[in-house]
């Protein structure tokens, strides 16, 4: 165990890791994602596609943890659980294509997938339709691919949720759980394919104390009378970390 944790403190551009963790739990705390949204673009200018999402993934299941009850409390848990079941299905579609990819592509896919959800939400689409099982499933499915493929799995249910008519409140508390509940999903197929590694295990574990600082700081900061603020800042930060992780600049 030593040594591993030698080799996780020995890490080059550890700082860049550090920042990743606690931008995006504040970002995640006051706005309900934003979590890979930027802390993948930042760290995944040191370290290779696969350890980024192990390292997402376990200190994304102690960052939020604060968060959720009082988000299982506003949101609706029933969507969730829809949402998760086509996540499921395309989950490991999305890793077996992440395995084959370069980290250079991973990169560029990641910093445009993080510009492109800020833009295309300030465009103001709307959805007036019904939140329907199928829709929510089929939602779940585009997540679950790009969750695997990418580590991005809140976009299309960010896109989703913002463009109906839903309060701020509901927003940030159904993506948060959903969020945190696709994590554990994809913390376990890793398990199962064995691609789980020991060092980037002990960084997310390390990351996860500045992330826990920022979730709180994010949360306590948050008021739904002032969510258009919220958002205008979470989207700033995530495309100042979507730029900076682009290869271009290597």
């Amino acid at each position: 165990m030593p040594d591993i944790l030698s080799q996780a403190l020995g890490v080059g551009g550890l700082w860049l890791v550090v920042l990743g963790a606690v931008l995006s739990g504040v970002v995640r705390g006051f706005s309900g994602f934003g979590t890979a949204l930027i802390f993948i673009p930042l760290a995944g200018q040191v370290l290779p596609p696969v350890w980024v999402i192990t390292i997402l993934v376990v200190m994304d299941m102690f960052g939020p943890a604060p968060n959720l009850p009082r988000a299982w409390r506003e949101g609706m848990p029933g969507q969730v659980g829809w949402m998760l079941l086509g996540a499921a299905i395309c989950l490991p579609l999305g890793l077996a294509v992440l395995v084959r990819v370069s980290p250079e592509i991973f990169r560029y896919a990641v910093s445009i997938l993080a510009i492109a959800v800020p833009v295309v939400l300030s465009l103001g689409l709307r959805y007036r339709g019904a939140m329907s099982r199928p829709l929510l499933a089929g939602t779940g499915a585009v997540s679950g691919f790009l969750g695997g493929v990418a580590g991005l799995p809140g976009p299309p249910v960010i896109l989703l949720y913002m463009a109906g008519p839903n309060p701020p409140v509901l927003i940030r508390a159904n993506t948060m759980v959903y969020l945190y509940a696709f994590d554990m999903m994809l913390l376990g197929v890793l398990a199962m394919q064995g691609r789980l590694e020991a060092v980037p295990v002990v960084l997310g574990l390390l990351m996860a104390l500045p992330n826990i600082a920022g979730n709180i700081l994010g949360a306590r900061v948050f008021h739904p009378g002032h969510a258009r603020v919220y958002r205008g800042v979470a989207y700033a930060i995530t495309i100042a970390a979507a730029i900076s992780g682009l290869p271009l600049w290597d």
